[in-house]
């Protein structure tokens, strides 16, 4: 088995990267809010290029949507 050989208590652990924790973080959060904004304007073109029809214009709405997004949030 491995040997254990740090002197702090257990109770304390070891010493935390507050920044990089934050920057983990923030780079989770960005990328959540943007893949759901992605699936719902997915979803939201292809219900439009299926009952409207065309796939051109499903591929633009899908650009419109993300580029509100973009200026939304």
């Amino acid at each position: 088995m491995a040997e254990h050989h740090d002197t702090t208590p257990a109770e304390l652990g070891a010493p935390m990267d507050y920044a990089e924790h934050e920057k983990t973080y923030n780079l989770f959060l960005t990328l959540s809010k943007w893949g759901f904004v992605s699936c719902i304007a997915l979803v939201v073109a292809m219900a439009f290029g299926f009952f409207a029809g065309g796939f051109f214009s499903a591929l633009v709405l899908f650009f419109v949507i993300c580029g509100a997004a973009w200026f939304l949030l």
